[in-house]
């Protein structure tokens, strides 16, 4: 089932830890502090279509021994049974609690769909209503994944891009540095980007 827009999913429920009810979770968030605070928060079966409940958190702590893991202790879960029945489930929070991202940084839920548009690399000299039509932002694709830094790769996050079918070399899609220079403009409420390519971005596209 497609998450509900009301909501964001910030843990995945795994299986029982310990023998009062306790659950290992994998973490979905870029801030995890913030789970240990949190007094209730809604659980979600991915594969049912049922509406999200609220459920209190009795407490919640990172774990130290499972990197990118915490434990969740929810009221009125107080044996394995209780907590088995809730192995898969999403942890959400209201989309209302999101976390407010300082400027130039954005969640990839909100990134993914944007239609991205490429700019001339530089203006022409002059212009006129005959080159206007060269001028135009050009349609690439739409943003399908965000390929975050980490183990197995180094450096900026890079934006995966569907192509349209007109694109030449008969490339599927493009992976696209999520870099000012480059990414010159983001609007994701007009889930809109504009980007500028360097020269030899498409080559290194190419299998």
């Amino acid at each position: 089932m497609p998450e509900d827009p009301r909501f964001i999913t910030v843990a995945r429920l795994l299986k029982p830890r310990g023998n009062k009810g306790e659950l290992a979770a994998q973490l979905l968030t870029d801030f995890p502090e913030r789970l240990t605070k949190l007094k209730e928060v809604f659980l979600s079966d991915p594969k049912s279509k049922s509406e999200p409940r609220k459920v209190a958190v009795q407490n919640c702590w990172l774990s130290q021994n499972h990197k990118g893991q915490a434990v969740f202790h929810f009221e009125n879960i107080n044996n394995i049974n209780d907590a088995e029945e809730l192995r898969g489930q999403d942890v959400l929070l209201p989309i209302e609690q999101r976390v407010t991202l300082p400027a130039g940084v954005y969640f990839v839920a909100d990134l993914v769909g944007c239609s991205v548009f490429e700019l001339p690399s530089a203006p022409p000299p002059l212009s006129s209503p005959a080159c206007a039509i060269n001028e135009a932002p050009v349609f690439l694709g739409t943003v399908t994944n965000v390929e975050i830094p980490g183990e197995d790769f180094p450096g900026t996050p890079l934006l995966v891009v569907a192509l349209t079918a007109a694109q030449p070399g008969g490339d599927s899609e493009m992976l696209i540095p999520l870099a000012e220079d480059i990414c010159t403009r983001i609007d994701t409420a007009a889930r809109r980007i504009e980007v500028t390519l360097p020269e030899g971005l498409r080559d290194l596209n190419v299998d």
